[in-house]
């Protein structure tokens, strides 16, 4: 019997460094993949439709709501995110851990319907490391800085919603951090019990040997 997938969330304020964690630790973890929301905001360079984000309009994105496809969707800024229901569901009945990078409010609509959803939040040093790395970024004016500033205070302010807090000063201790959670989840009993279930079976069975 194949054991579930764990469903995690891991929400940061933007410049957090989220996304580049995440990237690593699909390096260091096997079987783990990054769910790949529907936006309706404006494809950045660099970014390809289907593995960023499934980009759409505001229209399609309305119809797939009518249609219950999102496990959770989330109005950020001007755009909308929203996770496919059916995608997630079939990687976790498959055994395929799961990652939803979303924020605060889409990780507590997730909780409430999957209560079984291991929380990760992501947090800078300080407010000043923030700032500068959204400065240097280069990709946004002051004033949209500024309002990015404030949301990541308020986005910043949930983090006692989630499991886990990691604090990435140092990029790779961060990383070291992320890779041990989800380790740690998958030695829990009911995952190695489903595993090893011949072994545990063999170990507690009366033997010739002895």
């Amino acid at each position: 019997m194949a054991t579930q997938g764990i469903l995690y969330t891991i929400s940061a304020p933007s410049g957090a460094g989220k996304t580049s964690l995440v990237h690593a630790l699909l390096n260091e973890i096997d079987n783990i993949r990054v769910s790949v929301s529907h936006t309706t905001r404006s494809q950045r360079p660099g970014e390809t439709n289907g593995v960023d984000y499934h980009f759409v309009d505001l229209n399609t994105f309305k119809s797939m709501l009518g249609e219950a496809a999102f496990l959770e969707h989330a109005q950020v800024f001007d755009n909308f995110y929203g996770t496919s229901q059916a995608w997630v569901n079939e990687q976790l009945a498959a055994g395929t851990d799961v990652i939803l990078e979303i924020d605060w409010q889409g990780a507590a609509q997730v909780r409430r319907l999957m209560p079984d959803t291991r929380s990760i939040f992501i947090l800078p040093p300080s407010q000043a490391t923030l700032l500068e790395r959204l400065q240097g970024r280069g990709q946004d004016d002051e004033a949209t800085i500024r309002r990015r500033m404030t949301a990541a205070v308020d986005e910043m302010s949930h983090f006692p919603e989630a499991e886990y807090i990691i604090i990435n000063d140092d990029f790779d201790t961060a990383l070291a951090d992320l890779v041990s959670v989800v380790r740690c989840q998958r030695l829990s009993l009911s995952s190695q019990q489903i595993r090893h279930t011949d072994l545990l079976t063999s170990l507690l069975s009366c033997s010739d040997q002895f």
